[in-house]
């Protein structure tokens, strides 16, 4: 059995706070696909460092407000 990557993140808030941006959109804006995305918000996948300051980036918020470790 797999185990929750220990990552966790407020994408999905984030994104409905900029207008209800979709997944679709939000990749398209980092160069991920909306699959990836998808499995990055709901914790399934644990993005790589790059992606995670693009996603922080999108949003305009310091990385620690997107991405939580709880390890």
């Amino acid at each position: 059995m797999a185990k929750t990557p220990p990552i966790t993140n407020q994408i999905r808030t984030l994104r409905f706070m900029a207008g209800e941006m979709t997944q679709a959109e939000l990749g398209e804006k980092i160069g991920l696909t909306r699959q990836t995305v998808a499995a990055i918000e709901s914790g399934k996948y644990s993005p790589t460092l790059e992606a995670a300051f693009r996603i922080a980036q999108v949003f305009e918020k310091p990385l620690e407000e997107v991405f939580q470790w709880e390890g």
